[in-house]
């Protein structure tokens, strides 16, 4: 992993393209923006819009979703389901509580009554399976008259709607270097540099990244976006910005046995199992495939969070396990998600640029939704847009500001995610205390939640963790163990302390590597600079926390020589979990942390996700 930022090429010799619009990012912000857009210029005046993803291809993104899907509406009023490949209107929603079958899961005194309780009233409850389903679905989780979507089939779909226009351009597999900043304002972007080598050295083939100058940048490159992190550098962020709180979210699209009873549409939501912490669902889709999941939130206070090994746990959940035994793995991913909501909002529109989706603060974590309030900003901001054209006024700050910005606050994703901003807060204090803050901030419309705790950024010791369940000398040889290795410390950690290893059979449960190859593959193209980086490695010679290697989805850090994390790119899904996890801060901002995900090509190479 590079410490040093890649070198400059000369000016001279980086070419030029002039466009009216520059957007970096596909996913469904941008869809929401240039479908919106697309649609506005007919029969005006053409602009030149163009949009750079990062992934090989706008069909790569990594998510099962349920979601209320009233902006996706709005935009296709006339919408048939059946349309887009894999969706399915949602027909039935269930709440769950998981209890744990086994006895490994590190739950309170409180909650170990709570289930005892449970078991013992079981023939009374709606108790099947070590599950205990709750009589109602809050109102503000449930998806009534929403959609089921493969965020991946989503936006090939719309990618689809795009072309047909004729107005827009969309490459993938180009990555977005930097903005292009002059003074106050941004004045388009610069792709990154081709034919390099790891550090960013030019290289045999080295083509210098095209300079893209537009009129108007629209930035969607979500809550790990290297532009965005740029801008918030360069223009500072907003008072009282706090974007902390993020979550792993890690998924299976599986192949349901031929005889399931589950239909399309049908959504389950669960809580409780495999670690209280953790929350997890099923999502039922056309063609007998399933989404299944689980988020491991950035408050789960565990040195070794390794969310694959949680979420096989999660699958053989005998609740769960009931409908997917004999099933097949299709496809797997994963994905960080900026759980911190309104309360993370950056600034929103400056000269020349305009920020939307995920990385823009509007994911709401109550109603645990986000592909649509996603779509809304972008409708939002291409409205904004048309209107400036119309009138003939350039992108401003101002400007933006009127036409955009107040079109958002005057939304249901402001409203909503007002309401949402601190509903999470109590979870940092355990289960309960989340639940009922949740439902606190639900209830009063956001204006009373649990106090949240700020201290999640360092996890305990695994001394501390582990004390009570494994033998500090056995600790100690596992840690030497699996550092002499060049392993994880996870899965020797989680059964010594109780959680029994995983019956692979090949065809649904696999290991963390076969599931990289598994429904598509994870790749990374030569001739780019490595796209995570450590600022300082003498920060991780004395960290010892070592969560970034523990959190990777892909296993792409492990232990390296002198405490350093070695870097696979091979096995990087982009995901930016060790971003966040990092419990160094960086040089000098303290804000961000000792590691930094720039812009690379590859990754998960999967469109059924």
């Amino acid at each position: 992993m590079s410490a040093t930022a890649a070198p400059e090429a000369p000016a001279a010799v980086r070419p030029t393209l002039e466009v009216d619009v520059a957007g970096v990012g596909f996913g469904p912000a941008m869809g929401g923006f240039l479908l919106t857009l697309a649609r506005g210029l007919v029969d005006k005046p053409p602009l030149q819009v163009v949009c750079y993803e990062r992934a090989d291809d706008i069909g790569f993104g990594v998510s099962g979703a349920a979601t209320r899907a009233r902006a996706l509406r709005a935009s296709f009023p006339d919408l048939d389901p059946g349309d887009i490949p894999l969706a399915a209107p949602v027909r039935e929603e269930k709440l769950l509580y998981l209890l744990d079958p086994i006895g490994a899961s590190r739950r309170s005194f409180a909650l170990r009554a709570a289930d005892r309780l449970v078991r013992t009233l079981s023939r009374m409850v709606p108790f099947e399976r070590e599950a205990l389903e709750l009589p109602w679905v809050p109102r503000f989780l449930r998806k009534d008259g929403g959609l089921v979507l493969s965020i991946g089939q989503l936006n090939s779909w719309v990618g689809q709607q795009l072309m047909a226009t004729g107005t827009v351009q969309v490459w993938p597999a180009t990555p977005v270097a930097a903005p292009l900043v002059e003074g106050g304002r941004v004045a388009g972007v610069r792709l990154v540099d081709q034919g390099t080598d790891a550090e960013g050295r030019p290289a045999a083939g080295y083509m210098p990244g095209m300079d893209v100058r537009a009129s108007l940048t629209v930035i969607g490159d979500g809550p790990t976006g290297t532009v965005g992190r740029q801008l918030d550098e360069h223009f500072g962020r907003p008072a009282g910005y706090e974007a902390s709180d993020w979550a792993v979210g890690m998924k299976a699209l599986v192949a349901l046995p031929d005889d399931t009873a589950l239909e399309p549409g049908t959504v389950v939501h669960t809580f409780g199992y495999p670690e209280p912490e953790i929350f997890g669902f099923l999502y039922v889709l056309p063609e007998r495939l399933a989404s299944c999941g689980i988020f491991v939130p950035s408050w789960f206070r565990s040195p070794v969070p390794t969310a694959y090994r949680y979420l096989q746990h999660f699958m053989l959940h005998p609740w769960l396990w009931h409908h997917l035994e004999g099933g097949r793995l299709r496809s797997w991913g994963a994905k960080t998600i900026a759980e911190s909501g309104r309360r993370g909002e950056p600034t929103l529109a400056g000269s020349g640029w305009a920020r939307i989706g995920e990385g823009s603060g509007s994911t709401n974590v109550l109603t645990g939704s986000g592909v649509d309030e996603a779509w809304a900003t972008g409708v939002q901001l291409a409205e904004g847009v048309l209107e400036l054209v119309e009138r003939g006024e350039p992108f401003t700050r101002e400007n933006l500001e009127r036409a955009y910005v107040a079109r958002r606050r005057a939304s249901f994703v402001e409203a909503e995610g007002r309401v949402a901003e601190r509903a999470r807060d109590g979870f940092e204090w355990g289960l309960l205390p989340g639940l009922f803050g949740m439902a606190l901030a639900a209830f009063s419309g956001g204006r009373v939640s649990v106090p949240a705790r700020r201290d999640h950024r360092r996890p305990p010791s695994l001394e501390a963790y582990y004390r009570g369940r494994i033998d500090p000398g056995q600790l100690g040889r596992i840690l030497e163990d699996c550092t002499a290795r060049g392993v994880p410390l996870h899965d020797a950690l989680m059964e010594a302390s109780g959680w029994p290893a995983i019956p692979f059979d090949g065809q649904l449960l696999v290991s963390h590597q076969d599931a990289l190859l598994t429904g598509g593959k994870v790749q990374a193209a030569s001739g780019y600079a490595d796209h995570v980086v450590i600022l300082d490695p003498r920060r991780c010679e004395v960290c010892g926390a070592r969560a970034c290697i523990e959190v990777c989805s892909g296993q792409a850090l492990t232990p390296g020589a002198n405490g350093r994390p070695a870097f696979d790119r091979e096995k990087c899904v982009h995901c930016g979990a060790c971003q966040w996890s990092c419990s160094e801060p960086h040089p000098v901002d303290p804000a961000r942390t000792n590691i930094e995900l720039r812009a690379g090509a590859g990754g998960l190479h999967s469109s059924e996700n």
